[in-house]
């Protein structure tokens, strides 16, 4: 699932002009020399089996928070507005719970971190 939601953020247009390969999983960015826009991907559990039928599991479940960090306020706010529409619109997620928009003044560095739940049908070979 990690690399589906990496294919679908890179769909975008202003990701790619603004993120370009900075997009992480489970790595957090540098904050002694930041440049530029990062998205990080974090699984936050593991995927859990659920919609049931005939005693099996028919779908995975997934948890991630996605992180966009930047030293631009209105990059920031852009690219994780961005980021909502895709999971919500392209990859089917639903927002979950409450985020973070915080800015951390020893590193001039805004961070939106959203969580997204959405489920993944199980194909049988």
């Amino acid at each position: 699932m990690l690399y589906q939601l990496y294919d679908a953020l890179l769909t975008s247009p202003l990701i790619q002009q603004k993120v370009e390969n900075r997009i992480k999983f489970y790595e957090y960015p540098p904050t002694d020399n930041m440049e530029g826009v990062y998205i990080v991907i974090d699984p936050l559990a593991t995927p859990r089996p659920g919609d049931y039928a005939d005693n099996k599991p028919m779908t995975d479940e997934y948890f991630y928070q996605i992180e966009v960090w930047s030293q631009s306020l209105e990059d920031t706010q852009r690219v994780a507005k961005e980021v909502r529409i895709i999971m919500t619109e392209v990859v089917g997620f639903s927002p979950y719970g409450d985020g973070i928009d915080e800015y951390e003044p020893e590193t001039a560095i805004f961070r939106d971190a959203r969580r997204y739940i959405g489920k993944e049908y199980i194909v049988e070979i």
